[in-house]
């Protein structure tokens, strides 16, 4: 893999949301910054993500400086969205941890989120991942914190690995549904230069400046059937998935990265095998 390098970089300032593809970014503990620092829950304050409104793929959030976000969707006047004052924090939901989060503080942005989504939702920021929201316990070493992702700091993905998925994908009965564009499974970094399932085998990585732990591969949901220009769904990746990527019960595809070091990660880095 000496030829390895990153092709390309993906920040999702709001989960479940259209991201951005910057040529450099910043490596925090928690993640990339500004990587899903923001997110939407429902009335009961619990998460709401492409799982249950496939319509969110086709909004889009841009990070703005100092951390807040410009949000944009078919048919809509842009809205843009400040950092919250830290004070009224209230408690959500995600995945399985009760985290607190900070409500943005325009109504009116809870009401364009309300109209696109047509559904009671609310806009909620984390204001400190240092502390609020620590990576799962079976998979983390202490003192490991992530943001509103699912539950590790970085994805990082193969573009060899979806070339070997989509030739699987084409030769199976629903081969029209492929291939399928990386945008499918939502990653943070994108890897070129490797070898199909390369990544199966790392357990540490270096992308430029920056040295990565891999907690575990990655499982994969609904999402992954979500085209993410339209918002339909269809049957892949999880068919083939489940017939040619099924390790330890789960769907997988890609590695979940923990940074283990502070820095700058640029597109066109080198990226080494350390261990």
């Amino acid at each position: 893999m000496g030829n390895a390098q990153l092709l390309s970089i993906h920040v999702h300032p709001v989960k479940a949301l259209r991201g951005m593809s910057p040529r450099q970014a910043v490596v925090e503990p928690w993640g990339l910054a500004g990587d899903r620092r923001w997110m939407l829950v429902d009335d009961g304050g619990r998460v709401v993500t492409q799982r249950q409104r496939p319509r969110l793929a086709t909004a889009a959030a841009e990070l703005l400086p100092g951390g807040g976000v410009r949000l944009s969707a078919p048919g809509a006047e842009p809205v843009t969205v400040p950092v919250p004052r830290p004070a009224g924090a209230v408690p959500v939901e995600i995945v399985r941890d009760k985290v607190e989060a900070v409500p943005a503080e325009d109504a009116a942005v809870h009401a364009w989120c309300r109209a696109f989504l047509g559904a009671d939702v609310r806009l909620v920021h984390m204001a400190d991942p240092a502390s609020c929201r620590p990576v799962d316990p079976e998979f983390a070493l202490p003192g490991e914190t992530v943001s509103f992702a699912d539950g590790y700091p970085l994805l990082v993905t193969t573009t060899a690995s979806l070339d070997a998925l989509n030739s699987l994908i084409a030769r199976g009965e629903h081969g029209d549904e492929g291939p399928l564009p990386m945008n499918r499974v939502r990653p943070n970094v994108v890897v070129t230069g490797t070898d199909a399932w390369a990544e199966d085998g790392w357990s540490r990585v270096s992308i430029g400046e920056v040295d990565f732990r891999v907690a575990k591969m990655s499982g994969r949901c609904v999402v992954t059937t979500t085209d993410q220009a339209s918002a339909e769904r269809g049957k892949e990746p999880l068919h083939t998935l489940g017939r040619h990527r099924r390790i330890g019960g789960k769907l997988v595809f890609g590695q979940n990265l923990v940074p283990l070091s502070p820095g700058t990660i640029r597109v066109g880095d080198p990226v080494r095998v350390v261990a």
